[in-house]
């Protein structure tokens, strides 16, 4: 790590600055307690009996906190969307319906695009929500509650930036979210449900059929195969285990590489012993409808690298290994 000769550009320097700036921001946000007031209290009535989407509107900074506020309230179940005020005054507003609520943010609460279109939104009857540092700007007084995410100093050195009162916006549209959300009961499985290809998402809703390898990438052997022969079965699909079958398919034993170098130090003649000798019978077994959370976590227990999966038959219909489930970002 190279550090400038430059008096200012020096390690205490900068971890300086930026400690300050953390513990700036820090602090403004944790001002905000002192505006969850019944106003806020309103804001999340008007959220919980919404019927039908939110709709976020904000210009520069204010708009891209926006997105985010939108975003977050659309993976709580709440339907919400972010639209730019210039894009509504040129044909968006076919977007937004009675049934609707704005949030509309401006921590100046002056800001001109909004001054043009929430006239023309107040007059279809929609309601408004206000996130702004006044309750006497003109975006509050077109506002049916306003909602104060007033900051005393911006993390920037001149108090100019907008960085601590983009952060206590921020943080406020997630108390509103997040409020309204516990308040309609909403689940981990409700996330999944609208996230379904994100960790979490996949951790509630992916299965073991949904992964697990079929066909001839199971290995199978009878139950009088030599361990000898086995063995070629386990390396050919490179899961140094192989299921051991008996009629109809049905599992009657396992055997691992594991098991074959235990087995070596008691019986010496092992790789001419049939399996059936040597297997591991009633096996750990994993079921096409079980989780695959579920699956590593038998595997984590018994430490294994894979299971069997077997139908309600006990049928051999497939096996799951570790890595196919690492694989998935579980």
């Amino acid at each position: 790590m190279v550090i400038s000769k430059v008096k200012n550009l020096n390690k205490k320097n900068i971890i300086k600055i930026a400690k300050k700036v953390l513990k700036t921001e820090a602090a403004q946000v944790l001002l905000q307690c002192q505006h969850i007031d019944e106003s806020f209290v309103s804001a999340v009535e008007l959220v919980y009996n919404l019927k039908g989407k939110i709709v976020v509107i904000g210009i520069g900074k204010s708009g891209l906190v926006g997105r985010k506020i939108a975003s977050t309230f659309s993976s709580l179940n709440i339907p919400a969307v972010f639209l730019h005020p210039v894009e509504l005054l040129h044909g968006d507003l076919g977007l937004i319906k009675n049934e609707d609520i704005v949030l509309a943010l401006s921590y100046s609460g002056q800001t001109e695009e909004l001054k043009k279109v929430l006239p023309v939104i107040k007059n279809f009857g929609i309601k408004v929500i206000a996130f702004t540092k006044s309750k006497d700007s003109k975006l509050a007084k077109f506002a049916d509650v306003v909602v104060k995410t007033q900051v005393r100093q911006e993390a920037c050195p001149y108090n100019i930036v907008p960085t601590s009162s983009t952060t206590a916006m921020l943080a406020m549209g997630d108390a509103l979210a997040i409020t309204v959300a516990v308040l309609k009961g909403f689940k981990k499985e409700d996330f999944a449900r609208v996230h379904p290809s994100g960790s979490l998402g996949k951790q509630l809703t992916l299965m073991v059929k949904d992964i697990m390898r079929t066909g001839k990438l199971v290995p199978k052997v009878k139950p009088d195969t030599l361990v000898k022969d086995a063995l070629l079965v386990m390396t050919s699909t490179k899961l140094g285990a192989t299921t051991v079958v008996g009629k109809n398919n049905k599992l009657i034993g396992y055997f691992t590489d594991g098991d074959f170098r235990r087995k070596s130090r008691e019986i010496e003649d092992i790789l001419y012993r049939e399996i059936s000798e040597v297997m591991t019978k009633n096996p750990k077994v994993a079921t096409p409808q079980m989780k695959a959370t579920e699956a590593k976590e038998i595997m984590k227990k018994f430490n294994c690298d894979n299971l069997p999966v077997v139908d309600h038959n006990g049928r051999v219909v497939g096996i799951i290994d570790e890595r196919d489930i690492l694989q998935e970002g579980i």
